[in-house]
């Protein structure tokens, strides 16, 4: 049997070696590929022979007639391939293995997916424009892209991806090529096109570079008439057919050829060079010597059909010496005029015999020769993976692009001393960049309706972030109106300003001015991830890469643009890009939902953010349980006992850092009040960890009711006065000497027996005391100046409706018992409430993000920003297991892993993690050994807290576990 297997190698090499001269192929890669084309070849027809060279159009948003008809050119014409065009994947998967399944030779089939499927199809994913890579310095991350785009063509059944474009678009008024390009200089096109083709061939699909010999400097397209590109032989040598040239030496399997006027190298008049020998034959296969397969642009588009009717452009696209005919309209004519052209010698049984076994050639190199059918099982998912995000962040985080930057003053940091406006300019959406930024400073949003009331509103402001937003999809139509020209000039020419361009980079050619805009990031494009990147750009999240692809008249040059500093503030990605599985993460969505179905809480916010990155960030359910207004990621949530580790416990650090106050400092030296009573002698080192003897707490409000159990207008009043000044609920006001009265209990309250741990309010209630005494200002002052204003913290504060509006904050309970009211944007804390809002161990509200500002402040031991609030040393004493050894697992004033049974973590978080829950339903956590944070918000609470179900269902618990299995590296 081996020596049969000999012989038979034998003779076919043999066929192969005297055949091969006759053939101006590539070489044929082995024995198999070469006995698999001749065989097929040979039972061919010669109409079965011409239907190969023919790929036509197919959608699979069409109608029946439209399957119909394809399926009649596949069975009855034989053609060779199809071209998909709109449509779904799903979709066209099932045609695709319909149709396939009534070819007697494999089918071809391609698409035009030069930013991802998404450019023809729905439901798939979308890459940036070509244009957009063009800023991206680092050709690995487009490599990657590509291979990723390739491993999505193959799982929908495509051999072949029209791109990489080739295109060097040296006018920026091109109306068909723009952003299509990687760009105007043609070193930058070539090193980008080829990273980009060596990523989809690495993976088994074909590249197609085009569109020869060169679309770039067009004035008209192609679609619609035959553009003239007016460039000498040398020019087009030495410029457009520069990437062609690398890419050939490298392996690019296709080219598409144009339909171009070209004079230089065709002195026909308006002769398309689609059907031209001379640019075909002479110039791209003999002088250029490529050998692999040669596409006409589509057939239909006007600067072909213009030309030649359908059948007859076909043949003389042929006979040029293009391989396959792209989007023929009518082949059966083609077929007719073909059998005529042979009858009549126009080409010969060689020719044809070229370009088929070329066909057949690649299609064994594809695979076709053992087809199988689409597996239509998890096919939106596999083309929709995460990692694709993953790549897509990255690949943002390296183009967008600081033109011009303030020296010293871009980014934008010291947010505390800036007071920013943002103006927003286009007609497209700009939710994630306004949101992107109100994440890293307070925000005003200042409409442009009126140019003179926009200027007198902008007056206060000491700088204005303004976006250009324009629709990806419409790119052709990014200009600047004049009246939006007007806006910003008025703008430039009073205030300081930060343009932020979310189009195509020739929208700044209107600009005629750059003189007085400080400031000036492009973009490139208007989704959600540029929004998001542009906005950590501004602000210094993450530092600024690209260079841009095009010139900006004489103000911006080729290859021009700033690296910017990154400064240690949370920043956003995928969890992939921290070392986390997205697919194990997405566990948490189950549990969220476990707890709102079960009312255990009307909705919640859940954020987890590694490595500086926020990588999950959620919202579930609604504000209560009637359902009207769902929870979203900027609604703010009552903090409850976090308050403790956000709000005093910080500024207790800073006054320990500045040598203020240590660790055996004695209350009765911090408060005169302790100096006569049972607890002068407490430390604060006993204080901070729960291991003073304190009493848990004291229902203060309780004394303040009458007999009726309501509060007595001994204590209280409805409405503010000067005597009455302490906000209870919206119209319930305190006595102000209650304060005193709240410390003098705390004071006379009995210690326990002996000194253990015993978790107690009345710890932050002191400290409360003791800040605002030392300090000479109220808590909430000295929170908001030393910690919340300089970090960007907008939504963490005491008292909320004193600057937000109600319908963002969700309802902590309906109070039958004290306020008799439905209590929401007032602290549930009833010692809280009746401090006027303002705790030492409750009070804060805010939304996750701001939470895991301040986590990652104490992850950073004390830096955030570039700015040192408090030193590393002085972190690790507070985060230090003082009372480890008897039992007491606390920190100074953080919570920590419990040492044994149930506590407040999973069990599975390391003993250097720490963090702190809350009454109702909070907890923030943070892990230094795993860079991790873990913040969930909700209000468990409402409508009432007599039983705690979502901690009895260890659902907080659980979705830290889930977090914690995520964690790959």
């Amino acid at each position: 049997m081996r020596k049969i297997i000999y012989i038979f190698l034998f003779v076919t090499q043999f066929v192969w070696s005297q055949t091969e001269t006759a053939l101006p192929l590539d070489k044929y890669e082995d024995v198999l590929e070469k006995v698999w084309v001749d065989s097929v070849y040979n039972q061919m027809t010669f109409e079965e022979k011409v239907g190969q060279l023919f790929m036509v159009a197919a959608y699979s948003n069409k109608d029946s007639v439209h399957v119909k008809s394809i399926e009649k050119l596949v069975e009855e014409y034989k053609i060779g391939g199809l071209i998909f065009f709109q449509g779904g994947p799903v979709r066209q998967a099932k045609l695709t293995n319909r149709y396939q399944a009534k070819s007697k030779v494999p089918l071809f089939v391609g698409i035009d997916a030069e930013w991802g499927l998404s450019m023809r199809l729905d439901s798939t994913y979308r890459y940036p424009w070509n244009m957009t890579l063009g800023a991206v310095q680092d050709m690995k991350l487009i490599e990657k892209m590509g291979k990723q785009m390739a491993k999505q063509a193959k799982r929908l059944g495509l051999q072949f991806n029209f791109a990489p474009v080739l295109d060097i678009n040296t006018n920026p008024l091109n109306p068909i090529i723009g952003n299509r390009s990687f760009g105007e200089n043609k070193e930058n096109v070539t090193e980008r096109a080829l990273a980009l083709m060596k990523g989809i061939q690495s993976e088994g699909v074909f590249a197609t570079g085009k569109h020869f010999p060169g679309h770039g400097d067009t004035a008209t397209d192609s679609h619609h008439t035959l553009p003239t590109v007016s460039f000498s032989k040398d020019r087009l040598d030495e410029v457009e057919l520069y990437p062609y040239r690398k890419l050939f030496r490298e392996g690019l399997a296709s080219v598409m050829v144009a339909h171009l006027n070209v004079p230089s190298i065709e002195p026909r008049e308006g002769y398309p060079t689609s059907i031209s020998q001379n640019v075909v034959t002479n110039i791209l296969k003999k002088d250029l010597n490529f050998k692999g397969l040669i596409f006409t642009d589509a057939l239909n588009m006007k600067g072909a059909s213009n030309f030649k009717q359908p059948g007859d452009i076909d043949l003389e696209a042929f006979l040029a010496g293009n391989d396959i005919l792209l989007f023929a309209e009518n082949v059966p004519v083609a077929l007719e005029k073909f059998c005529q052209a042979y009858n009549d010698t126009l080409f010969t049984d060689e020719r044809l015999e070229h370009s088929v076994k070329k066909i057949l050639k690649y299609k064994y190199k594809a695979g076709l020769n053992n087809y199988k059918p689409i597996n239509l099982k998890n096919l939106y998912q596999d083309l929709n993976a995460s990692e694709y995000e993953d790549l897509n962040y990255q690949l943002y985080e390296n183009a967008v692009t600081v033109l011009k930057k303030e020296e010293h003053n871009f980014p934008i940091t010291n947010v505390e001393h800036e007071n920013i406006a943002y103006v927003k300019l286009g007609d497209d959406v700009n939710d994630s960049f306004l949101n992107g930024i109100k994440t890293y400073a307070q925000i005003t949003e200042i409409e442009n309706d009126s140019i003179h009331l926009m200027l007198k509103n902008l007056q206060k402001f000491s700088k204005v972030i303004v976006g250009f937003h324009k629709a990806d999809g419409a790119w052709k139509k990014h200009d600047f109106k004049s009246n939006e020209l007007a806006v910003l000039d008025s703008i430039s020419k009073h205030h300081n300003v930060t343009l932020t361009v979310f189009a195509k980079p020739y929208t700044l050619l209107a600009i005629k001015d750059f003189s007085n805009i400080e400031n000036v990031v492009v973009a490139y494009q208007n989704n959600y991830i540029a929004q998001t990147v542009a906005a950590e750009v501004v602000f210094g999240a993450i530092g600024a890469k690209g260079k841009t692809p095009v010139s900006i008249n004489s103000f911006f040059k080729v290859d021009e643009g700033h690296k910017t500093n990154k400064i240690n503030i949370l920043a956003y990605s995928t969890p992939q890009n921290v070392g986390m599985n997205p697919a194990i993460l997405a566990r948490i969505d189950a549990l969220a939902n476990k707890a709102i179905d079960g009312n255990m809480t009307p909705g919640m916010q859940i954020l987890v953010a590694r490595k500086g990155k926020i990588v999950y960030q959620k919202s579930f359910g609604y504000h209560d349980y009637k359902k009207d207004t769902k929870v979203n990621n900027q609604d703010v949530y009552d903090l409850a006992s976090l308050t403790k580790i956000l709000s005093t416990l910080p500024n207790m650090m800073q006054l320990y850092d500045k040598g203020r106050v240590k660790f055996d400092s004695k209350l009765g030296q911090m408060l005169p009040l302790f100096q006569n009573t049972n607890k002068k002698d407490i430390t604060l080192k006993e204080l901070l960890a729960h291991q003073a003897g304190l009493q848990a707490w004291i229902p203060f409000y309780q004394t303040t009711l009458d007999s009726t159990k309501h509060p007595s207008k001994k204590y209280y009043r409805k409405t503010y006065s000067p005597e009455f000044p302490l906000q209870v609920s919206e119209n319930l006001f305190l006595r102000k000497d209650y304060q005193d009265t709240i410390m003098k209990a705390i004071a006379d309250s009995k210690l326990l027996p002996k000194k253990q741990y015993k978790y107690s309010d009345f710890t932050f209630i002191i400290l409360k005391d003791y800040l605002e005494r030392t300090l000479h200002r109220s808590l909430d002052f000295i929170s908001y100046h030393n910690f919340y204003k300089p970090m960007g913290m907008n939504t963490m504060m005491y008292n909320p409706l004193r600057k937000m509006d109600m319908s963002v904050i969700p309802p902590t309970e309906k109070d039958n018992y004290f306020r008799y009211t439905t209590v929401q944007g007032y602290v549930h804390d009833m010692g809280a409430a009746m401090q006027d809002g303002v705790g030492g161990h409750a009070g804060l509200f805010a939304n996750a993000v701001d939470v895991a500002k301040m986590m990652q402040l104490f992850l950073q031991k004390g830096n955030y920003g570039g700015h040192q609030y408090f030193s590393e040393k002085t972190f690790d004493a507070f985060n230090d297991c003082a009372y480890c050894n008897v039992g007491n697992r606390r920190g100074m004033g953080f919570d920590k892993p419990q040492l044994t049974g149930e506590g407040p973590t999973c069990g599975c978080a390391s003993m250097t993690s720490f963090g702190h829950t809350g009454f109702t339903g909070t907890i923030a956590w943070a892990d230094p050994d795993k860079d991790l944070i873990y913040i969930f918000l909700s209000n468990r609470t409402f409508p009432d807290s007599a039983e705690n179900k979502l901690s009895k269902n260890n659902i907080r618990e659980d979705i830290q576990k889930v977090i914690y299995e995520a964690i790959i590296n």
